[in-house]
């Protein structure tokens, strides 16, 4: 059975990426990796590698 499913999910990017000059609401692709925000968390964060425009 076909479901809509929406989540939100905190992203952290560090070095050059960080500084590419994204501003809110632009529209990216977004590439990299899940893992808990810390050994005790269950909260879940994404750790963007590749970031493009679209």
């Amino acid at each position: 059975m076909k479901r809509k499913v929406e989540c939100e999910v905190n992203a952290v990017t560090l070095g050059d990426l960080a500084l590419q000059g994204l501003t809110i609401g632009s529209r990216i692709r977004a590439t990299g990796f899940l893992t808990r925000r810390s050994l005790k968390s269950t909260q879940l964060v994404m750790h963007i590698n590749h970031i493009e425009n679209i």
